[in-house]
């Protein structure tokens, strides 16, 4: 089988699968370039709410191919790097579905995941001083707001793995599931997560993630959407609310 991305949606879910079997799903380069056009084309599309990143198989990711990066280090890097950014901007909400090994580039995915959720016996490795690379500055700060800088210097200076115990404990992963369990909980969430305010979520999303200077936009959206008015009479009325407002704007 040739490397890709592939994708599906269904019940309002987009789900974008990493396949390189032979590699452990490592990604190439034309699976780094082609994320952020995969990412642009379900960002706009109403009939998505949520997204989950995974991987083909018993492994989500084992980092970059380096067989296919055959230009310089820092190109190779800015692939990943876009791929990284365009995934952490996405509007609506992303999940990571961690099964095996998620090292390296994989790590640097997930890490731009809103949530993060494991199968027990999942490794997780940043590691960059294997090969002599300098981690780029944006990953390392988003790797340092998601397990502080002491984890994330063990994580950068060793280049070792750590399992799923020590992920949740410093915060790398939102939960851990037995084997077995991930995909029905992923299912779930998600199923919940496209129910709810998208404009609550894209608003927070930003908020959470530091981005500043919109408050003015998110004032202007909140009050134009009818998401406010229908959560209300949805409470009042002891229903669940069907929200409306729609992917959110760039102005």
């Amino acid at each position: 089988m040739e490397p890709e991305l592939s994708h599906e949606v269904a019940d309002r879910v987009a789900t974008v699968v990493i396949r390189h079997p032979a590699k452990r799903n490592a990604m190439t380069a034309a699976m780094w370039r082609a994320l952020p056009l995969l990412l642009a084309e379900l960002a706009v599309d109403p009939g998505v709410r949520a997204l989950v990143l995974t991987g083909a198989g018993g492994t989500f990711c084992a980092g970059a191919d380096i067989s296919t990066l055959r230009g310089s280090p820092t190109e190779a890097q800015g692939l990943a790097v876009a791929a990284e950014e365009a995934l952490a901007a996405f509007p609506k909400p992303t999940l990571a579905a961690v099964k095996g090994h998620c090292v390296g580039g994989g790590a640097q995915l997930a890490a731009a995941c809103d949530l993060r959720l494991a199968e027990e016996g999942a490794l997780f490795g940043v590691t960059p001083a294997r090969l002599g690379i300098v981690y780029p500055a944006s990953s390392t700060r988003r790797l340092v707001s998601l397990v502080g800088p002491a984890t994330a210097k063990y994580l950068l200076f060793s280049a070792e793995l750590i399992g799923t115990d020590r992920a949740l404990r410093t915060g790398l992963v939102d939960e851990v599931l037995p084997e077995g369990d991930l995909d029905k909980r992923v299912a779930a969430l998600t199923a919940t997560l496209a129910t709810r305010s998208l404009l609550t979520q894209a608003a927070a999303k930003e908020y959470a993630d530091g981005r500043t200077g919109r408050d003015a936009h998110w004032t202007a959206q909140s009050l134009a959407s009818p998401d406010t008015e229908e959560g209300v009479t949805a409470f009042l009325e002891r229903r669940e609310p069907r929200f409306t407002w729609g992917v959110p704007k760039t102005g």
